[in-house]
């Protein structure tokens, strides 16, 4: 079995490395990696493993944003010092999720799991549901600091249209019309923000169900969100997205 491990703090890789090595002698590890950027380059001129170990926040992003350049084809293992992600793992390729540091005991449990699993499909809405509830009910964000020359000011989610980047800052703009610069990545967003009322729709915008006031095919296939609040840009809801758009509206 061959398999590469992507994590942004060497002593920790070299660490699970040997873990591995220790537990499957016969496993060779193809590579370690630091980044996103680097993952997919080399995943985009590589043959895919049969397992990876991702962490999930690298120096250049979260792990999460491998899935949209690409599709892996292997099962991953994410391990990560943070627990608030486990749900968005289990929805991409993951077989199981270790909390650091990494003990030998949970490692031979998740290799345990692959070898008997050999390839799985993606996980059932049924183990979603599951893992949801050992989990506990998600505490999705209520609320924004943002700072207004020499204020704060609190802005409450519901009065948020959409959350979009310009000139790669992210902006989030409210039911009045106004930006507000925030120190979010629209990656980090989508973990903090309630599933059932945002969506992602494309690379630079994620808007509410609450403020969609209409929807209209646009051309190569996709579709243009009209909000009631005037956008710089078109809210284009991208080719590959339009699928999971409209499943997401239906909730």
């Amino acid at each position: 079995m061959q398999y590469i491990i992507v994590e942004d703090e060497q002593p920790t890789a070299e660490m699970l490395k040997g873990l591995v090595e220790s537990l499957r002698p016969n496993f060779k590890c193809l590579g370690c990696f630091d980044s996103v950027s680097s993952t997919v380059r080399w995943l985009q001129t590589n043959e895919h493993p049969d397992i990876a170990f991702f962490d999930i926040q690298l120096a250049d992003g979260l792990s999460f944003e491998i899935f949209e350049h690409l599709k892996l084809n292997c099962p991953v293992i994410f391990t990560t010092a943070f627990n608030e992600y486990a749900i968005k793992a289990f929805k991409v390729n993951s077989i199981d999720y270790l909390l650091k540091p990494i003990n030998k005991v949970d490692l031979k449990s998740a290799l345990e799991k692959f070898e008997s699993m050999q390839r799985p499909a993606l996980v059932t809405p049924e183990l979603l549901t599951s893992i949801a509830a050992q989990l506990g009910a998600p505490n999705f964000r209520r609320r924004f600091i943002v700072r207004v020359g020499e204020h704060i000011k609190t802005i409450e989610i519901e009065n948020v249209v959409l959350f979009h980047v310009m000139e790669k800052n992210t902006y989030l703009k409210t039911a009045d019309g106004r930006d507000y610069a925030i120190d979010f990545t629209l990656e980090m967003l989508e973990v903090e923000l309630d599933p059932v009322q945002f969506f992602r729709i494309n690379r630079g915008a994620i808007v509410s169900k609450k403020f969609i006031r209409d929807i209209v095919v646009y051309s190569s296939s996709r579709l243009k969100v009209i909000s009631p609040i005037e956008n710089d840009e078109p809210l284009i809801v991208s080719r590959e997205r339009v699928s999971d758009f409209k499943k997401w509206l239906e909730k």
